[in-house]
């Protein structure tokens, strides 16, 4: 079993920052993905292993990025110009294959870190 655990979460105001922190130990792709009230799972953002490629919702394009410090087993979401509908449970997760948007090809998933803007 894999156990990832998520932090960085909190309250920002529409326009700030936050940084969203994810320890994966192994060799997995990466992915983010977040979850409205109401509203269904959303992918975010992918990276692959080595870090070399990465897939984004068109949603977030030039204001998040993701990426991996290996030698930390570590998954980041720097996200950029928030704005109220960025608010969500953000989860990250982990799969054996290749980066995707689908979150069924996710095997495991942290617990969620809850992001909140206000306006």
């Amino acid at each position: 079993q894999v156990q990832l655990v998520e932090s960085g979460g909190g309250l920002v105001q529409a326009g700030g920052s936050l940084r969203l922190s994810c320890v994966a130990p192994g060799r997995y792709v990466m992915g983010w993905f977040r979850q409205a009230p109401g509203k269904e799972r959303e992918f975010v953002a992918a990276i692959s292993w080595s870090g070399s490629s990465t897939l984004y919702a068109d949603s977030v394009k030039g204001r998040f990025t993701i990426s991996r410090d290996i030698a930390k087993n570590t998954v980041y979401l720097q996200m950029s110009s928030l704005k109220p509908e960025d608010t969500a449970v953000y989860y990250c997760a982990a799969n054996n294959y290749y980066s995707s948007a689908r979150s069924v090809d996710y095997a495991y998933w942290g617990q969620g870190t809850q992001v909140t803007v206000s306006s």
